[in-house]
């Protein structure tokens, strides 16, 4: 597409062409009931596409509590059968829903792309995300949950053997704005550690959702093993916490606390992952073409309704002027859209509600002394819920967009003198989800990460490295979670630990005539020799 094919919308953003394909060329009635078959719920309730405000899906089953409890029957049922499956199998339908997932794209890309206003190359992200963690279980699970010896009480004598249980049926209670990543990227290590799933994605984006689970099961898995149910969140989310022996949470600080507190009563486990305020530090030696290119790509991904997106940049006082040069030009030539094609570079905001909280944000900012250096106002003329990627330079305490979570096309802009500086400033936050570090010189940008309290760092890119990185953990600290996704730690978490030890020839207590004083001179001695001998 070239800049001849661009219109100007006012004086704003340049808007990419509209394309001839509506919602209702993908969103048919057939689609939605061929994809609801199945779901537990007697109501109806409707979604609606943040293109247009318009509504999407009119006729989505609504469940109640009651229909939690029987989608949770239903899942229990089902995977006493699906655990007792070796877990080679359980993993060859991971590999088959990976084929399937990139072969037939193009349908998904245009669902989640009407469920949540983002442009297609941004919900291409997903699909790549998606196939890494299905890649990566599919292959890899078999190791993670293969039983393991471990040095028993007594050497030779017992044997320990160190068993993965599934937990049972996990709850998954997924967000609005990875409607593809966020569901289905957690329940397939659910599903190939022997758990069923029900899960709760958000209504607006609830056919996306759907649609991956249909997917999985032409894939090979039993229908009845991953169960979805649709609903009010403050409704549907508690029945799901109340039955599940295990939740999964992706969503907000405030929600995930009390996630985390019905899971504590009920002494299940959880893992959340919540909010973040994320930090971008451009040092004195970075490579500012790459740079900017990172801060386009960190803080404008989705709208900036990305979790681990970046909503403040520490720019080096020596190259801010140069940095900010670029990448307000940058921004400024962004291309917003609603085609369901490739070609814009920003699409909308999901919700009225997301607009509301994204123009406070800027406007009190904007009363309070800061400086809009470029965006700064919304754009109906594309889309109700379309607001210009902004760049705000100014920006001090209590402004609310330094310190609360903005969640939309926003970044802060602040100067700093010396690395130590920039680094307290970047941990100054109760939030530690991700951090972006940029330099020429790899070690210390590495040693720097080391130094930021947040879950995943990326050394000279915006967050795609870590998240992509399916191998090793990604998660929070402080406010912004608890638990990991990937890796081992992101499919252990769906099991239970369970030892087996067996003891062989004598027991752990007097034997052979031994008096209890003779046996505990005995194991003494024994103690000794063990730690002499450096075992562990």
């Amino acid at each position: 597409m070239t800049d001849s094919h661009i219109t100007q919308g006012g004086a704003g953003n340049p808007v990419a062409p509209h394309g001839t394909r509506t919602a209702a060329d993908v969103v048919t009635p057939d689609l939605v009931a061929r994809l609801t078959r199945g779901v537990v719920g007697g109501g109806t309730t409707v979604s609606h596409t943040p293109f247009t405000g318009e509504v999407l899906a009119s006729a989505l089953p609504e469940s109640t509590p009651e229909d939690v409890a029987t989608a949770f029957a239903g899942a229990r049922a089902a995977q006493r059968s699906w655990a007792a499956t070796p877990v080679q199998r359980r993993a060859a339908v991971l590999l088959r829903f990976h084929d399937l997932l990139l072969r037939r794209q193009p349908e998904i890309l245009d669902l989640i792309q009407l469920e949540t206003g983002k442009t297609r190359l941004h919900a291409q992200e997903e699909i790549q995300g998606v196939s890494m963690v299905a890649r990566h279980y599919g292959r890899k699970a078999p190791a993670y949950l293969r039983p393991k010896g471990h040095l028993g009480a007594v050497p030779t004598l017992t044997k320990v053997t160190e068993l993965r249980q599934p937990r049972g049926v996990v709850g998954l209670i997924a967000p609005w704005n990875y409607p593809l990543q966020l569901s289905v990227g957690d329940a397939i290590p659910a599903l190939v550690a022997g758990n069923a799933v029900v899960m709760k994605p958000d209504t607006e984006t609830a056919l996306t959702a759907l649609w991956a689970r249909e997917l999985m099961v032409e894939a090979g898995l039993p229908a009845r093993v991953w169960q979805v149910v649709i609903g009010d969140g403050p409704v549907v989310g508690p029945a799901v916490v109340e039955h599940a022996d295990y939740v999964a949470f992706t969503g907000s600080t405030r929600t995930g606390r009390a996630v985390a507190q019905a899971a504590a009563a009920r002494l299940v486990g959880c893992s959340l992952e919540l909010g973040g305020k994320n930090a971008m530090l451009v040092l004195r030696d970075a490579d500012l073409a790459r740079a900017v290119d990172g801060a386009v790509r960190g803080s404008f991904a989705s709208a900036g309704q990305l979790c681990i997106s970046m909503e403040r940049l520490y720019v080096h006082e020596s190259v801010a002027d140069a940095f900010l040069e670029r990448f307000v030009a940058r921004t400024k030539a962004m291309r917003l859209g609603t085609a369901l094609a490739y070609g814009a570079e920003m699409g909308s905001l999901v919700s009225e509600r997301q607009l509301e909280t994204v123009t406070r944000h800027v406007e009190e900012a904007v009363s309070k002394g800061a400086t809009v250096l470029a965006g700064g106002r919304p754009r109906p003329d594309v889309g109700p819920y379309f607001y210009e990627p902004t760049i705000l330079d100014g920006v001090e305490p209590p402004m609310a967009v330094c310190t609360e979570e903005t969640f939309g096309p926003v970044v802060s802009v602040y100067r700093f003198r010396d690395e130590d500086e920039a680094i307290e400033r970047a941990n100054a936050t109760p939030y530690g989800l991700n951090a972006s570090v940029w330099t020429k010189d790899a070690r210390r940008g590495r040693a720097i990460a080391a130094r930021l309290r947040a879950g995943t760092v990326n050394v000279n890119e915006s967050y795609a490295a870590a998240f992509g990185s399916v191998a090793s953990p990604m998660g929070g600290m402080g406010d912004s979670g608890l638990g990991r996704r990937h890796g081992s730690e992101g499919i252990l978490r769906f099991t239970e630990a369970q030892t087996v030890a067996q003891q062989r020839l004598m027991p752990l207590g007097p034997a052979f005539g031994m008096t209890d004083e003779k046996y505990a001179d005995f194991m003494t001695r024994s103690l000794r020799v063990l730690k002499a001998l450096r075992l562990r």
